[in-house]
């Protein structure tokens, strides 16, 4: 975004937080209690549906653990999983079968 667009976008911003007397302080406490619960969350499906564990199971979980799945499955690890390495490339300038019939042969 460039400046100018920032700029505005600000101005427009301070200007509705004024006429709703919301005050800056109002929206870092509800960005940060937004944060906590985010935190908190303890299972969470593909769609980001979550729940901390606490009260009722959600339906997309009962649903989810009545058709077969585990409740291990949605479970959040305290340390993300690593990210995939990209894969190898393949040099193929040597191969030793390029232009036989072993190489044009079609897999079945």
């Amino acid at each position: 975004m460039d400046e100018r667009k920032r700029d505005s976008m600000i101005a427009y911003l301070r200007h509705r937080m004024d006429e709703f007397g919301i005050r800056p302080e109002d929206l870092a406490a509800a960005l940060a209690t937004e944060s906590l619960a985010k935190k908190a969350a303890r299972y969470r499906n593909a769609t980001g549906d979550s729940w901390d564990g606490n009260g009722e199971m959600p339906q997309w979980l009962k649903q989810a653990i009545s058709a077969g799945q585990s409740i291990e499955h949605f479970e959040l690890s305290e340390n993300p999983a690593p990210a995939p390495q990209p894969k190898k490339q393949v040099d193929w300038s040597n191969d030793p079968f390029a232009g036989t019939r072993l190489a044009r042969q079609n897999s079945r």
